[in-house]
């Protein structure tokens, strides 16, 4: 059974850092893209991150301050968050999708997990 299942989302003062862990069971990652997308309350999910192997995409409002990785040995992904602010507060989703073609389109991804919630807060 394909999974994944994400973790590491707390709650931190602005300014601190978080790293979100993504555990996949069930298939390895090889020649599959890899993303971070969040979802704030009332708001549209809206994509990351994502790495293909061989480029690595950010959205504008990340850049500098996130950076993915993925380790295809031990099925896992991650993103480290640095510099949060209270904007990023969201329900953070680990997905995966076939082939290497980078891409923030959340529909373009077959499997999602279950997501972590970061709240960034004083």
């Amino acid at each position: 059974q394909r999974q994944l299942v994400e973790s590491g989302g707390d709650l931190v003062q602005p300014g601190g850092s978080l790293r979100l862990s993504c555990a996949v069971s069930g298939f390895t990652l090889n020649a599959y893209t890899v993303a971070w997308f969040r979802q704030a309350p009332g708001k549209e999910r809206e994509g990351v991150s994502c790495n293909s192997g061989g480029r690595t995409i950010y959205t504008d409002s990340v850049k500098g301050r996130f950076t993915i990785s993925r380790d295809n040995a031990k099925t896992a992904v991650y993103l480290q968050m640095n510099s949060l602010r209270p904007e990023d507060t969201a329900v953070y989703y680990c997905a995966v999708k076939r082939g290497i073609l980078a891409t923030l389109t959340p529909r373009d991804y077959n499997y999602w997990g279950q997501g972590t919630q970061v709240t960034v807060s004083s």
